[in-house]
């Protein structure tokens, strides 16, 4: 499935929500800043990668690549 940037900004708001934490707090916990969580959960499309699974890793939402030419799960 392809996810857009908004759909990832919406799950890292819902499950932020769901856990009773402050966008302050959740970037703080993942050494990001405020205004980078603030973007990320607006879908901003040129939020930093490495920042972005860095903030899904703190909040243990899990990412499953799969190459199509191996058919394995990464």
């Amino acid at each position: 499935m392809k996810y857009t940037p908004k759909q990832i900004g919406e799950l890292v708001r819902s499950s932020r929500k769901a856990m009773n934490v402050t966008q302050k707090d959740l970037a703080m916990t993942s050494g990001t800043g405020l205004r980078f969580i603030i973007e990320l959960e607006q879908g901003k499309p040129t939020c930093q990668l490495g920042k972005v699974l860095t903030v899904l890793h703190t909040m243990g939402i899990t990412v499953k690549l799969a190459s199509p030419a191996t058919s394995k799960e990464v």
